[in-house]
This record gives C-alpha cells, sequence and structure tokens, in this order.
C-alpha cells in the first residue's frame, strides 16, 4: 500500500501523543510525503520490543514508504533501529521537534540526509512546548509544560531520552490555554516528564503551584484544571494551597510513588519515604476530603523481599489510593538497578497481579461510595464522561459532547459509574 500522507504510530506516554501531534503539523508545513513515523517509548525493556514489533508490522503494511524511527527508544538506542533492515531513518528527541529536520525529508533530499540524527539530548535547553495548542478530544486538552528530568533513578532510562529538565515559559501557557479555552475546551491537562519541576529553570524559579494559580487567575472562563502526574515530595506550598481553595483544579492526582519499602524506595534513589507519602496523602485530604489518587508502584523491583513488598500492597490501602498503573519491573540496560540482585519473574508476575487486584478493590470501593450522588461530569463521547474524580460515567442516553453535565449517579457496572 502507497503511503502519500504521513502515517504516524504512537508508542508511550501522553507527552510522546502531543509531540506526535507536533510531528504531523512539521511534516505537513515541509511537504513530507510517503512516510511512516514511529514515535517510540524507553520505559522499559518490553516497551522497546513493541517498538520493533510495530516497526515490522507497519513495514509490512507499507512497503514502498520511508520509516523514520523517533522518541525516547530511538534516542538511547539509536544503533539498536538503525540496524533493522525495516528502518530508513533514526531521528533523536530533539531533533524530531526541529523544523528544518522535516525539511531535509522532501523526497529529493532523502538520499543525501544521515540515516542516523541522534545528537546530546543533554545539550538541550529548551523545549518546545509551544508548537500546537494541546492535543486530546472534543473535550479535554493536554499542554505540555515542561520536559527532562534533573533526577537519576536506578531503574529509570528516560532521563537519557529526554535530557535535563526544561521548562514552558507561564506566559506561553497561559496564552496556549486561552486559545484552547476560546476554541471551546473545558478541561486543560498539564503534562510533563517531571511537572513538579517546573520553573526551576526560568528567572526567580518559580513553583508548579505559582503556575496553576496563574493559569486560574488569568484564564477565569477555563472550568477545568488537571494535572497529570506529580512527585509528591516535590509539591510546594502554592499548589497545596490550590488544592484547598481552587475548585476548578480537579480534585485528582496521579502520584509517582513507585514503591513502599524504604529501603527500596533508597535503592531506586527515590526522594521520599514510604511516611512522607502517607503524609502527602493526609495533608492533601485534610485541604479537600474529596481528593482521590491515583500512583505508579513498581513491582518486584530488585532485591524486593516479600516483606518489602508487603510494604507497598500496604501502602495501596495506607494511601487510600484508586487508579493504580503497575509496573511489573524490567531491567533497562545502562540503568544502575539492571546490575542489581534480581527477582524471579514468577515473583514478580505474582506481585503485579497483587497490586493490580488492591487497586481494583479500590476503584470498586470508590466507585459505590459515589452511588446516590451528584456529579459534573465532562462528556468525552455522547453516552460517556468523567467526573472530577476522573472515574468513567457511561450514560443511558446522549449528551453534549465536550460539555459538563450534572448528573445523578444510579450504580456502578465494571470499573464504570452509570448515569
Amino acid at each position: 500500500m502507497e503511503v502519500r500522507v504521513p502515517v504516524f504510530a504512537t508508542l508511550g506516554c501522553r507527552l510522546n501523543a502531543y509531540e506526535t501531534e507536533a510531528m504531523k503539523d512539521l511534516a505537513a508545513r515541509a511537504g513530507v510525503s510517503d512516510a511512516v513515523v514511529v514515535n517510540t517509548c524507553a520505559v522499559t525493556a518490553e516497551a522497546v520490543r513493541k517498538a520493533r514489533q510495530e516497526i515490522r508490522r507497519l513495514r509490512r503494511a507499507h512497503p514502498t514508504a520511508r520509516i523514520i524511527v523517533t522518541g525516547c527508544a530511538a534516542q538511547t538506542e539509536p544503533a539498536t533501529f538503525s540496524a533493522m533492515a525495516e528502518v530508513d531513518l533514526v531521528i533523536g528527541n530533539a531533533e524530531k521537534m526541529n523544523p528544518a529536520t522535516w525539511a531535509r525529508l522532501t523526497p529529493d533530499l532523502i538520499g543525501v540526509t544521515e540515516p542516523v540524527q541522534v545528537d546530546d539530548i543533554m545539550s538541550v535547553r529548551e523545549t518546545a512546548g509551544h508548537l500546537i495548542d494541546g492535543f486530546g478530544s472534543r473535550s479535554r486538552a493536554y499542554v505540555q509544560v515542561q520536559n527532562g528530568c534533573d533526577h537519576r533513578c536506578t531503574f529509570c532510562i528516560i532521563p537519557f531520552g529526554r535530557g535535563n529538565s526544561r521548562s514552558v515559559p507561564a506566559g506561553v501557557v497561559v496564552d496556549q490555554i486561552r486559545r484552547l479555552v476560546d476554541k471551546g475546551y473545558n478541561e486543560v491537562v498539564l503534562t510533563g516528564v517531571d511537572l513538579t519541576s517546573w520553573g526551576a529553570d526560568l528567572p526567580a524559579a518559580p513553583r508548579l503551584g505559582d503556575l496553576v494559580g496563574r493559569i486560574l487567575r488569568l484564564v477565569p472562563d477555563l472550568a477545568r484544571l488537571r494535572i497529570s502526574s506529580i512527585d509528591s515530595i516535590e509539591a510546594d506550598e502554592a499548589l497545596m494551597q490550590a488544592i484547598a481553595t481552587e475548585p476548578r483544579l480537579m480534585p485528582h492526582l496521579h502520584l509517582s510513588l513507585q514503591a513502599g519499602d524504604d529501603m527500596i524506595l533508597k535503592r531506586m534513589k527515590r526522594r521520599h519515604l514510604r511516611d512522607d507519602a502517607i503524609r502527602f496523602c493526609e495533608e492533601a485530604r485534610a485541604l479537600r476530603p474529596d481528593m482521590t489518587f491515583g500512583a505508579d508502584i513498581i513491582a518486584g523491583f530488585p532485591t524486593e523481599s516479600e516483606a518489602m513488598f508487603a510494604n507497598s500492597l500496604r501502602l495501596v490501602t495506607e494511601c487510600d489510593l484508586t487508579w493504580l498503573h503497575v509496573f511489573p519491573y524490567s531491567p533497562r540496560a545502562g540503568t544502575p538497578a539492571a546490575r542489581m540482585p534480581a527477582v524471579p519473574g514468577a515473583a514478580i508476575r505474582d506481585r503485579a497481579a497483587r497490586l493490580r487486584a488492591a487497586g481494583d478493590a479500590q476503584v470498586a470501593r470508590h466507585l459505590a461510595a459515589q452511588v446516590g450522588t451528584t456529579q459534573t461530569v465532562l462528556m468525552e463521547s455522547p453516552r460517556m464522561g468523567r467526573t472530577a474524580h476522573f472515574a468513567e460515567v457511561a450514560f443511558a442516553a446522549d449528551q453534549p459532547t465536550g460539555q459538563i453535565v450534572t448528573a445523578t449517579i444510579r450504580g456502578t457496572q465494571g470499573q464504570q459509574l452509570t448515569a
């Protein structure tokens, strides 16, 4: 099948999806054609395997197209992808956001293009958050405000794919959100790699809470502001104040916890201990009693004993977590954790299953508590929307997509509320 308009495939996080939208625009402006672009993820070894699998599938589907591989896995493992017979070009995470890169990809210049264009991501000092006015459904837009990470958790390859932390200036963010609201978006989600580090590289070193306050103050018509994920130990006073006083800031936070055992947290080189996580959740709920939390937790990190895992499992109820993202540990070459004594694969899978079961029980308990309440729901499709706490709601009759409706919760169905 011949490709005229470029085909894009995205693996991994919301930030990757955001950047794919920017690349679509850059490719269109440059007149790129007959190409397939694969935006890869490097968070786990499994993610890299899936990227290779997707590339082979796309080559079979589009035998005459040029296949261009980019994203975090391309940045960290360019040789892996350039060695694939299916791949024509590998470009890095900085290069993919550069209009000049796409200008060189027109058919008459492809013969002089270097097959690998991946430079030192650590030398990048700015992030391209201004390239597109968000992306998402008709109801919710995602806005990149930060990229990269200055931390070096022992399991994580992402800083080597994304570079050091860099922030989009607050004025640029506010202007972008104003345009989104003018286009009819009722909810904006702030995204980044290490969101709570926003501002550290900007003049006067503002904090994430300052950005949140500025957005809500200067964009009064924005109905809902949501934060994608935070490192709770880095939550600043202004953010906590916004949690307490700003009803337009949604009462749901996704926490980068990773584990609930102090020794494992230290071996991960995290910046918090289990008591810090518990204390944050208690403080946030004291400020806003209806606050709900999601969390990332890794099952089977190297050296994790059954007793250590039990501490992580207990954290699910001690922090009253509702929405879990469970990651069975897989080693990433080049990270310190990959050299630590491994947990057997069967134990990793068992622990991941137990964490997911605990998370499912928490979701069921949370949803049951909503029955009979009145909720404001942002409609994502005619019969499905989400509450302020990010719970899905299924409707028996069509509702206006993109609008916020008031609904009485009648019951539950699986992991959805019904109205």
